[in-house]
Parts: structure tokens; sequence; C-alpha cells
């Protein structure tokens, strides 16, 4: 299969990977112990599980829109090109 038939290159999987690791870490600075009928756990309410875990998982979706929806780069236009003109040379 031809590279010029994928849709992204691979700096879009490596974004996207990055995004998704981002996310991950979002995720996991939101865990921690929950409260239960019999004990009442205050970290549940915690700067670090309100506000900064959603923002790095925000940050990290918004960089995994940003991969998807970026565009390659065409550098292989040149060489499509000049491939075109030694076809219609050989026909």
């Amino acid at each position: 299969m031809d590279k010029r038939n994928f849709a992204f290159d691979r700096m879009n999987f490596i974004l996207l990977a990055v995004g998704m690791a981002v996310v991950i870490i979002g995720f996991l600075l939101m865990s921690g112990p929950g409260s239960t009928d019999t004990t009442y756990e205050p970290d549940i309410f915690s700067v670090r599980r309100i506000k900064i875990a959603p923002v790095v998982c925000l940050v990290g979706f918004v960089s995994i829109i940003y991969a998807i929806v970026r565009k390659p780069k065409d550098t292989d236009i040149i060489v499509s090109e000049e491939e075109k003109r030694e076809e219609t040379k050989v026909i």
C-alpha cells in the first residue's frame, strides 16, 4: 500500500499517542480513595482531583482533536508529478 493513501502521517500518530497519554495521566490524577457510608474521605475535594486533573484531561482531549484534524504535509507532490511525467513518456 502506498503512503499517499493514508489519511494520517507519522506526526498525527505521535500527537494522538501523546494526547492519549495526557488523558490517561489526567484520569490517574483524578483517582484516589473514595468516601463510603461509614468513613468520610476529605481528599475527594482536593485541588488535584477537582481542578488540575480535569484541566489535564481537557488539554489531552484538545490535543487528540488537533491530531485528528491536522492535515499531513504533502511532500510527495513533487515525486508524484515526476512519476506521472515518466509514465506518460513510457506510454
